[in-house]
C-alpha cells in the first residue's frame, strides 16, 4: 500500500483538515498520479456536508484531477511516467453492460464508481478522491490532456466541461443551432464556451443583470433578464435547444416557452430540492421535451479536451491553496467566484 496524505470532511458540519490514509499499490492496468491541480465541484461541498444522503466519512472530496504519471502497471501501455494527465468524475465501471458497450460508463446499469464516496472494489472500503497527493486509477479513467492547455484551468473540464459538452453534442449543436444558457456559474460559463465554438448562437437567461458583460465576453451573442417577463415572452418559440445549469429549484415553463416545436431543454444543474413540476401544456403543444444529461463517457470527455486543447478552452480559474478550502466552500454559496476554484496541490505538503 501507499502511503498517502490528502483534505478530508470527517462529519457534516466538521472544517476539512489533513487526513493520512493509503492508496493501493498500482495493479497490471493502473496508472499511479502525481496530482497537481483539483477542481473544486459544488458536488464537493453538498457530499462533504452531506447536503445530499450517502456520504461515508472521512469522505476526501475531489473529482477534476489534474497531475503527472508517476508509475504505471505492466499492462497500463497507454500512458508513460511523466505524461500530464486527468481524472474526472468516475475511475471504473462493470464494462459489461449496454451503457458500457456504448462507451456511456456514466450510466453504467451496474453503477459506475465515482471518484470518492463510492464502494471501492480494490480495498472494501470507499473512493478517496483528487484532494490528495496521489491517486492510483485504471488506464480506462484516464485521460489525455494536451501540453496546449493550462493545467490548473483545464482541471474543471474534467466535470464542468464535460458535464456541458455532452448533451451539447447528443442533441447536434452546431452551426445554426439557436441555444439558450440558463446560468451563468462553473457549469454556465462553459456552456457559453463550448456552444460559441460549436458554431450555436447563444443566449445566456441570467436573474443578475450585472452579469452581462462577462456572458458576452465568454462568447454569448445575446443575455436576457429571466426576471422580466416582457424580455422572456418575446423570445417564445426562438430556441432549439436550452442546456440549464441551474442548481436550484425554479419555474421551467418560462423556458420551456421559449423553445421551438420539437425543442429540448436538458437539465444539467441538480437542485437539493425538486423543481415545480412544468405545465403539461407546454411540452404538448410544441411536442417539446426535458430531459436530464449526467457527466459523460471515457471516450467523449477524451473528445471535449481535445477540442478544447483545438479551440484554446479552458475553465475561468481562481487558484487556491489546500488550506482555504472550506472559505472557497463559503464563496461558493455567495456565487463569489469567476468562476471554478481550483487547488494547487503543492499547498497540501504544508499541511504534512
Amino acid at each position: 500500500m501507499i502511503d498517502t496524505l490528502g483534505y478530508a470532511a470527517t462529519s457534516a458540519d466538521a472544517p476539512l483538515a489533513p487526513f493520512s490514509f493509503t492508496r493501493r499499490e498500482p495493479g497490471p492496468t493502473d496508472v499511479r498520479i502525481d496530482i497537481m491541480y483539483c477542481g473544486v465541484c459544488h458536488s464537493d461541498l453538498h457530499t462533504a456536508r452531506s447536503e445530499w444522503p450517502g456520504t461515508v466519512y472521512p469522505c476526501v472530496p475531489g473529482h477534476e484531477i489534474i497531475g503527472r504519471v508517476a508509475a504505471t502497471g505492466t499492462k497500463a501501455k497507454g500512458f508513460k511516467v511523466g505524461d500530464v494527465v486527468g481524472v474526472g468524475c468516475m475511475v471504473d465501471s462493470c464494462q459489461q453492460c449496454a451503457s458500457c458497450a456504448d462507451g456511456l460508463e456514466q450510466y453504467c446499469e451496474r453503477g459506475m464508481t465515482g471518484t470518492y464516496n463510492s464502494p471501492d472494489k480494490h480495498t472494501n472500503g470507499v473512493t478517496y478522491g483528487g484532494y490528495s497527493k496521489d491517486i492510483v486509477v485504471d488506464q480506462k479513467f484516464v485521460l489525455r490532456i494536451s501540453d496546449k492547455l493550462d493545467p490548473a484551468a483545464a482541471a474543471p473540464l474534467l466535470c464542468a466541461g464535460i458535464t456541458t459538452w455532452s448533451p451539447l453534442r447528443h442533441w447536434k449543436v452546431g452551426k445554426g443551432s439557436k441555444v439558450g444558457v440558463v446560468g451563468l456559474g462553473g457549469l454556465g460559463h462553459m456552456a457559453i464556451k463550448l456552444a460559441h465554438a460549436l458554431g450555436a448562437h447563444v443566449v445566456l437567461f441570467t436573474t443578475s443583470p450585472s452579469k452581462k458583460a462577462d456572458a458576452l465576453a465568454l462568447g454569448a451573442d445575446e443575455v436576457v433578464i429571466s426576471k422580466d417577463a416582457d424580455a422572456m415572452t418575446a423570445r417564445a418559440n426562438t430556441l432549439d435547444y436550452i442546456i440549464n445549469t441551474v442548481a436550484a429549484p425554479h419555474n421551467l415553463d418560462p423556458f420551456i416557452a421559449i423553445l421551438k416545436r420539437d425543442g429540448v431543454m436538458t437539465l444539467v444543474g441538480a437542485p437539493a430540492e425538486p423543481h415545480p413540476s412544468p405545465n403539461v401544456f407546454g411540452l404538448i403543444m410544441g411536442r417539446r421535451s426535458v430531459t436530464g444529461s449526467l457527466i459523460g463517457g471515457i471516450a467523449e470527455t477524451q473528445e471535449m479536451l481535445d477540442f478544447c486543447a483545438e479551440h484554446g478552452i479552458t475553465s475561468e480559474v481562481e487558484v487556491i491553496p489546500m488550506q482555504k478550502i472550506d472559505e472557497a466552500y463559503e464563496r461558493m454559496l455567495k456565487s463569489d467566484v469567476k468562476y471554478r476554484f481550483v487547488i494547487d496541490m503543492k499547498s497540501l505538503s504544508k499541511s504534512a
